[in-house]
């Protein structure tokens, strides 16, 4: 068992007011970088999303369009035209959804190196 004596060595003295003066904000300081990093990626994905639902928009009235050239289309010629007009739309709209993932990746780059 311990021995209890009148002074024991491993009570620490009461902080002084300077003392906690500077140990707040150093406590506040520490967590900040990965709130930080946490906020770029969180905006990141944000943009991520709002991205991607603007492309299944795309797609959904492709799709709208392609319902239309099978109802109003009865020549093979000018549904194979329809077609392959909305084929394009949609090849377009996949390259720049590309294109955006390689920018947000690099933007996400950006974000974290300014946060750090």
């Amino acid at each position: 068992m311990t021995q209890s004596t009148g002074d024991t060595p491993h009570v620490f003295p009461p902080a002084s007011e300077a003392m906690l003066q500077w140990w707040n904000p150093q406590l506040i300081q520490g967590p900040m970088p990965l709130v930080r990093m946490q906020f770029a990626w969180l905006e990141s994905l944000a943009e991520a999303m709002q991205f991607e639902a603007k492309c299944l928009r795309a797609l959904a009235e492709s799709g709208e369009r392609m319902a239309g050239c099978y109802r109003e289309e009865a020549d093979p010629q000018a549904l194979q035209a329809c077609y392959q007009r909305l084929m394009q739309d949609v090849a377009r709209t996949h390259w720049q959804r590309l294109e955006k993932v390689t920018e947000l990746s690099e933007d996400f780059r950006k974000r974290l190196w300014e946060e750090i």
